[in-house]
């Protein structure tokens, strides 16, 4: 058995109940076999026995009262696994699923993404298993100023800067910086996805879809090919999604599927225009499910309790292009197969971890461009780093500046990946490229401070 093999038996060992951390674990080890040989001095230091391993992980009580004045209590965690090159920096989740298992899968990606970015950020995640869905305004406002109230304790904004992640949009962070802000008695960048009013970046909201394109784009010119004129499914229906499919229509092509928990939606004509602002005012100020797209336009099918990639294994759907913006493990062998039946040759993961590894194996296999999530989604963190920088400079910088300076990122990660790909033999494969340099950044890091 390999030197990396054994430690991620150890790694199920130490922590035999987290099922997702386990499985990010494996698929960045795996990668990292070609850099044992290459870089001995690592394994003489512990460096991949430590990058496995959190520099601490807090889970803390939430007690809050709700309308009805009914008490209730969740949980909250935050792990912050690396600050070898910058502060711990990830975001955080609000939903029904959040274990320590996930937020841990979550940071340990993190550590890899941030490190693409160029910029000086380590891997950290956080959130809870409360659910704002159906929940008032001040019923979430509530939750919030709770959540933050013990979460203060961990941040700051040389230390640990979250942002959003699923369930946590501008309206949570607008409560929970606010909160921060009164008991902290200061107005300083300790959170990123903040309001333009109060500090926040332009393009930030569209960082993450709009990267994902980008990646795409990038992956789909090796080809000498492009988005324009391209049929593209696109899960979920939440802000990754949503910008992605923004992207989509602006570059040229045609996005087609929006989905939420509830089903999903085909739109074969494309969803842009006056659809896409449906969606838009849908779920961001009613907070309606997707089903009613297709009550509101003609030649809609709306398929309950199917996801975009279930539709596109029974219906056959033509896809060129997929967009996985919804959860993890969301694509699995059979769907993965049932996309490059159906056409599928590019493939740039919009949300953590939606591929399965038999799915990934299904990828490589059949020589789909295949963007994993720490490369493809690094906008998102990358715009946030951005804030973050304009935060410490007391400036804002345009529409245009962040945007520009946004695509440079996702073109530099590409070319990163690209890069390590090929010199540890393996040219073409994302995943493995994505992997190894965003690591040795780490290591190298890590190895320069001795043993901590």
């Amino acid at each position: 058995m390999s030197y990396l093999k054994e430690l991620f038996e150890k790694v199920k060992e130490r922590d035999p109940a987290q099922p997702e951390f386990h499985q990010a674990v494996e698929e960045v080890l795996n990668t990292l076999e070609p850099t044992v040989a290459k870089h001995p001095e690592f394994v003489k230091a512990g460096i991949y026995e430590r990058i496995v391993e959190p520099d601490r992980a807090m889970t803390f009580r939430v007690p809050w009262v709700d309308d009805n004045g009914h008490v209730h209590v969740n949980r909250g965690f935050r792990v912050q696994f690396n600050n070898a090159i910058g502060p711990y920096k990830g975001g955080l989740r609000f939903h029904p699923s959040v274990n320590l298992s996930i937020i841990k899968f979550l940071g340990f990606e993190q550590i890899f993404k941030n490190s693409l970015t160029t910029l000086p950020m380590g891997g950290g995640k956080g959130g809870s298993d409360f659910d704002p869905k159906g929940k008032s305004d001040n019923e979430v406002m509530k939750f919030c100023h709770a959540f933050m109230a013990e979460l203060f304790r961990h941040i700051g904004p040389d230390v640990d800067v979250p942002a959003g992640d699923i369930g946590v949009g501008g309206r949570e962070i607008g409560y929970m910086y606010g909160f921060y802000k009164k008991i902290r008695n200061e107005h300083t960048g300790v959170l990123t996805g903040k309001g333009i009013e109060y500090g926040g970046s332009l393009i930030r909201p569209e960082a993450t879809g709009y990267g994902q394109v980008y990646f795409a784009q990038e992956m789909l010119a090796t080809r000498n090919k492009d988005i324009k004129g391209k049929i593209c499914a696109v899960s979920g229906s939440g802000n990754v999604a949503q910008y992605a499919v923004e992207k989509v229509n602006h570059l040229g092509g045609k996005a087609v599927t929006f989905s939420d928990s509830d089903g999903t939606i085909v739109d074969m004509d494309g969803i842009k225009g006056e659809k896409w602002d449906f969606v838009m005012d849908l779920k961001n100020t009613r907070r309606g499910r997707i089903k009613e797209y297709a009550d509101k336009f003609k030649k809609v099918t709306y398929y309950e309790g199917m996801s975009v990639w279930d539709v596109v294994k029974k219906e056959g759907l033509k896809v060129e292009v997929a967009l996985p913006g919804a959860t993890q493990n969301e694509i699995d062998g059979p769907l993965a197969k049932a996309l490059v039946k159906n056409g599928c040759y590019c493939l740039a993961e919009g949300a953590n971890m939606p591929s399965t590894p038999e799915a990934i194996d299904v990828y490589l296999e059949n020589k789909v461009l295949y963007g994993p999530a720490k490369a493809a989604n690094a906008g998102g963190v990358a715009t946030s780093g951005l804030e973050m920088s304009q935060n410490s400079l007391r400036l804002s910088w345009t529409r245009e500046e962040v945007d520009a300076r946004l695509l440079q990122i996702m073109k530099s990660i590409h070319k990163s990946c690209q890069d390590a790909a090929q010199a540890f033999g393996q040219p073409g494969n994302y995943a493995m490229g994505a992997n190894i340099a965003g690591f040795l950044k780490v290591a190298k890091a890590m190895l320069a401070y001795g043993v901590l």
